[in-house]
């Protein structure tokens, strides 16, 4: 079990996302923003190119396209599969600045068997 946020959870997830088919077009670099966790905020970056995640690690992309800020709670809640992203999205529970558009261009993505295989086997592995 990995904790959940943490150096190695980030790159599990990396790990795990390899197996993703290749989508081309699917390339952004996201900034999250996670703010009051147990640990104090959380910054981290993934980069995606052509559906593959190329980067996933704490930390700041100077680069970033888009930030995401969200809550601890909340950001937890969609990773444990609890709350969808799109509806914490459309609630003003998920902040957006930068290129939306980017953003809009991921969310096919997250409909694929594949992505919800690989959110399941992450859950399974972590420690919330």
């Amino acid at each position: 079990m990995v904790k959940y946020l943490s150096a190695e959870w980030m790159a599990l997830t990396k790990e795990l996302a390899a197996d993703f088919p290749e989508t081309p077009g699917a390339t952004a670099r996201l900034q999250y923003v996670v703010t009051g966790g147990p640990d104090g905020d959380v910054r981290y970056h993934h980069i995606i190119d052509n559906g593959q995640t190329v980067e996933h690690a704490l930390g700041d992309d100077p680069e970033a396209d888009v930030t995401l800020t969200s809550s601890y709670d909340d950001k937890m809640k969609v990773d444990k599969g609890e709350l969808d992203a799109n509806a914490a999205f459309m609630q003003g529970r998920v902040k957006i600045s930068g290129n939306i558009a980017k953003v809009m261009a991921l969310l096919p993505l997250t409909n694929k068997p594949e992505y919800r295989a690989i959110q399941e086997k992450v859950r399974e592995q972590t420690e919330f």
